[in-house]
């Protein structure tokens, strides 16, 4: 199935964290957060003005995010739980991510 967010809407997949700390302690599912960490599957067109102009979003399909921890709408496409928020509820791009992933 295609899904195509619209507006200023974006589709997300949480990045999982690491399943053991630094010093190697193992974390049981039943005591970990859930990631605030995405990547960008889909985005919309942009913000519709009042003029009728379209403002692009900033975020791209596959920059990785920082959103939240109670950002955002769960939903399943798929099979696959994702999220579907506003541009406004991203935190910000990880850069690193970013630049790695045009280096490959």
């Amino acid at each position: 199935m295609k899904f195509r967010p619209l507006h200023d809407r974006v589709l997300v997949r949480r990045v999982e964290s690491e399943e053991k700390t630094a010093g190697g302690i193992i974390i049981p599912d039943t005591a970990k957060e859930k990631p605030m960490e995405g990547e960008v599957v889909a985005a919309g067109r942009g913000v519709l003005r009042d003029d009728g102009q379209v403002t692009p979003l900033d975020v791209r399909v596959g920059d990785r995010i920082l959103f939240g921890k109670w950002s955002g709408t769960e939903v399943k496409i798929d099979g696959e739980d994702l999220l579907i928020m506003k541009e406004s509820d991203i935190l910000g791009v990880i850069e690193a991510a970013a630049a790695s992933r045009k280096a490959a």
